[in-house]
């Protein structure tokens, strides 16, 4: 018997090696063929300029901006090159979404929670493909059973965007992330929902389980931890107003993730609830529509980032009129204008996300959403937003931000995430909106996803 199992241990141990080797020949650029492609007669927005470069010529070489130059450029002896005529259009970087859940944004909850897993998988990796095709090339994802979409993407199985992923968000029981029917409370001793069999959320009720459930989610691919502080619109128990976990709680995931070497962020809206998250060494803190200008000055003092979001209110919803969903919604875009106005005022570092659940429709609005950020800043400074201030959020997750290399601009050395705009998104902003239409070209990591332009192939000497 003893010799059976050992027999069985090795062919295990063999074919997961097997499986391992045949992953990593899957990853979409491994081969050595070189690739070059270059933009010509383009204007550059760099991701923090206020205005577009003269006519300029970017040559990307694999995956990175190679040259930039208002000469002309040619590709190294013995490359092929992609000429990219740009006709004086814009050239700017793929745009980042700081609060994205993209296994949970284009179904409605009640079939996210009793759907077959595959047929999730299966919305998702469109809503990926979709999302990309919106000029979005990297996002934060905050909550939702996503590795191995991620895995998916970065091996070349499916298109998508570079993901950060937070994996299951991490609730208390009553929580903003506790989505169990009332029939199943108070929960057994050995209750294992749904939500938390697929990775959805997951309930911690002690500052230990709170810790191991952070071990676990780094363990899985966790680039940063998403734990619920507060209240929220969506779930069914907590009001807006409710406080949620303690700080010894909050310190554990805290303390979990910086011996990784990232940061935890937290849903909460209210002062005490931040005040909270401050306390127990929270890095970043997503909406908060409904804090006072003291809790705010104390952000500012600790240099906590600000992920908010437009939520106003003829924001598209999903809700029910009326219903107490629909209410919290309503209250929170109450809050939005003033948190924007001091976010200005304390020069906070701010980050921009569209935080777009559970209805395929409103997924396409994700652009709208980030033109509706004029209502309180210029479009250089929503671009910006959207672009390098974003791209300095996603490096807080340090070493375990899963992919190396400079996002968010247009610079030499930089990765190249990049779109090709059929206008100036300076002038007019509401480009963005409609990417179908005025985002000719798609690139992220030197590949080209969308090409509506005249392009030329050529050997170069």
């Amino acid at each position: 018997m003893k010799q059976f199992l050992c027999h069985i241990l090795g062919t295990v141990l063999v074919l997961s090696l097997g499986s391992a080797r045949i992953a990593a020949s899957a990853e979409p650029y491994s081969d050595t063929t070189a690739r070059a492609v270059l933009f010509e007669n383009v204007r550059i927005f760099s991701g923090k300029s206020t205005s577009l470069s003269a006519p300029s010529n970017v040559l990307i070489i694999g995956n990175t901006i190679e040259s930039i130059s208002t000469r002309p450029l040619a590709a190294p002896a013995g490359m092929t090159l992609t000429r990219i005529a740009g006709g004086g259009r814009t050239l700017m970087p793929g745009l980042i979404d700081a609060h994205t859940h993209l296994m949970l944004a284009t179904l409605p909850p009640l079939v996210l929670l009793t759907s077959d897993a595959g047929f999730i998988n299966i919305a998702a990796v469109k809503a990926a493909n979709d999302m990309l095709l919106r000029g979005f090339t990297s996002v934060r994802d905050l909550g939702g059973p996503v590795f191995g979409l991620k895995k998916g993407i970065d091996m070349g199985l499916v298109r998508g965007p570079r993901i950060w992923p937070a994996g299951a968000m991490i609730s208390q029981s009553g929580g903003h992330g506790d989505f169990r029917p009332p029939n199943e409370l108070p929960a057994g001793p050995d209750s294992f929902p749904y939500m938390e069999r697929i990775g959805v959320a997951e309930i911690a009720d002690s500052p230990d389980l709170v810790r191991q459930r952070s071990r676990e989610q780094l363990a899985l691919g966790a680039s940063q931890l998403k734990l619920m502080a507060g209240g929220g619109v969506s779930s069914q128990y907590d009001p807006l107003d409710v406080t949620q976990y303690t700080v010894p709680e909050l310190r554990a995931a805290v303390e979990a993730a910086e011996n990784w070497g990232t940061y935890v962020t937290v849903h909460a809206y209210t002062p005490r609830a931040v005040r909270q998250a401050i306390e127990a060494g929270v890095k970043c803190i997503d909406h908060g529509q409904l804090l006072d200008e003291q809790t705010v000055r104390l952000m500012a003092e600790k240099g906590i980032w600000w992920s908010l979001q437009p939520f106003t209110s003829d924001r598209g919803s999903f809700l029910t009129e009326g219903s107490p969903e629909r209410i919290k919604q309503l209250q929170v875009a109450e809050g939005t204008d003033k948190a924007y106005k001091l976010a200005k005022q304390y020069k906070l570092k701010t980050a921009w996300g569209a935080d777009i659940l559970f209805s395929a429709e409103l997924a396409q609005t994700q652009g709208a959403s980030l033109a509706r950020m004029t209502r309180w800043y210029t479009p250089a400074e929503t671009l910006k937003m959207a672009t390098a201030d974003n791209a300095e959020l996603l490096a807080l997750s340090g070493p375990r931000s899963p992919y190396t290399g400079k996002l968010g601009v247009v610079t030499e050395g930089a990765l190249a995430d990049l779109l090709l705009v059929d206008g100036d998104p300076l002038q007019d902003i509401d480009l963005v909106a409609d990417p179908e239409r005025n985002f000719l070209v798609i690139m992220k990591d030197g590949k080209i996803y969308k090409n509506t332009m005249l392009i030329t192939n050529e050997a170069a000497p």
